[in-house]
């Protein structure tokens, strides 16, 4: 099979979810198959078209800037004005290209492609003909924005929010609908689309995780790395910081109550400025890391606090993998085939949240009997060359 994959960005360095569940599913997919790789080329990050070639046969880097996420910046406060006032949601409307559209239309022009992938719902705009293209959803991304709503600290936040929502909701439904295909990443993101959108043809592949890169060696984890619970994710997702911000503020200070000597390492890269500033004699803040697994692989408890999101966490996958136990919000946890008490945690309450985190870490039994069913689940379902199998079919 011929494939042209369109997304967003290239996949090195490797730093986010998405990024992780794109580079393995095309790594193996290019094995069998000519992938065709179009992205946009971020200039200051040359590492990502220079490896392209690790899971293409040809990459196309369209010259794009769409400026970084922080009211800081100029250009990102008069997009966000810009989104006020246009149809589009901003984290479309940031990604639409002309340069990536006609290099498409030229591709499809002299290439005889197969399959046409649309990887996240930002580069929909910039395919000619998405009825022609699988859109492969690792979220419902109306849904992301409809919780940053419902968790607005104030309120002129709260309203925008509301706005994107439904704007994102409008052009999700039309873009799901008008897709060749849809492929979830969870069957609960699936039956949301089917459901909401009224989308017919869409299917789940699950998340896979690479079962022997995070598999705990046994052996003593540097000092640096150690650490009694864990949070790994890239700090520059909302999210991932709201999340964050609510553990530390809300459930590490009763974890402290109860087990005062316990330390938490916050390890994504870009953290926000105050997020960087909790680090203290009890919360340490990395930044990036050239490698999380000995993050995972020294600490006691991997704790997934999101009250917002869509998808899958592959966090909890990789956190199962490494032998760890995991103690997660609903929202956390949502789309995973999971069972709480047993291979999983489950808590929303901040009491509750703070009580199953202690129990764990001063449970060494119930810790390790937890952490090996986790690892027995994913090593029966989720390795990433079945994952791909599944999406492979779905290219047909």
């Amino acid at each position: 099979m011929k494939i042209l994959w369109v997304k967003t960005d290239f996949l090195h360095p490797t730093t986010r979810g998405g990024q992780i569940r794109t580079l393995e599913t095309v790594k193996r997919l290019s094995k069998k198959h000519e992938v065709h790789y179009v992205a946009f080329d971020d200039l200051e990050l040359a590492e990502g078209p220079r490896r392209a070639g690790e899971y293409s046969a040809a990459h196309y880097a369209i010259p794009h800037s769409a400026p970084e996420k922080k009211l800081t910046s100029p250009a990102f406060v008069a997009q966000l004005v810009a989104g006020a006032l246009s149809p589009l949601p901003v984290a479309i409307n940031r990604w639409r290209s002309v340069a990536m559209k006609r290099e498409i239309e030229r591709l499809q022009r002299t290439e005889s492609f197969d399959a046409v992938v649309c990887d996240f719902l930002y580069p929909a705009p910039n395919i000619p003909d998405l009825s022609k293209a699988v859109l492969f959803q690792h979220n419902v991304e109306a849904v992301i924005w409809r919780r940053h709503a419902e968790h607005a600290g104030n309120f002129a936040k709260k309203l925008y929010f509301q706005l994107q929502a439904q704007r994102m909701a409008q052009y999700e439904k039309e873009a799901c609908r008008k897709a060749k295909r849809v492929i979830a990443v969870s069957q609960a993101d699936a039956d949301t689309m089917r459901r909401d959108y009224g989308v017919q043809d869409v299917s789940s592949v699950p998340t896979g995780v690479d079962l022997e890169y995070f598999k705990n060696p046994g052996a003593p984890t540097p000092t640096g790395s150690k650490s009694d619970l864990v949070f790994v994710g890239s700090m520059d997702w909302m999210p991932n910081s709201e999340g964050i911000r609510w553990f530390v503020r809300e459930v590490f200070p009763l974890i402290l109550k109860k087990r005062p000597q316990t330390t938490f390492a916050i390890v994504g890269r870009k953290p926000p400025a105050d997020i960087d500033a909790m680090t203290n004699g009890r919360i340490k803040v990395t930044g990036t890391v050239p490698d999380v697994r000995p993050y995972l692989w020294g600490s006691g408890v991997s704790i997934v606090p999101l009250r917002i999101g869509g998808g899958t966490r592959l966090k909890i996958y990789e956190a199962m993998a490494a032998s760890v136990p995991v103690v997660s919000t609903q929202v956390g946890a949502e789309g995973l085939e999971i069972e709480d008490g047993q291979n999983i945690a489950i808590a929303d309450d901040a009491g509750l949240f703070a009580d199953r985190c202690v129990d764990l870490l001063n449970d060494r039994a119930t810790c390790q009997r937890m952490a090996k069913r986790a690892l027995e689940i994913v090593h029966e379902r989720y390795s990433w060359d079945s994952v791909t199998t599944q999406f492979e079919r779905q290219l047909g």
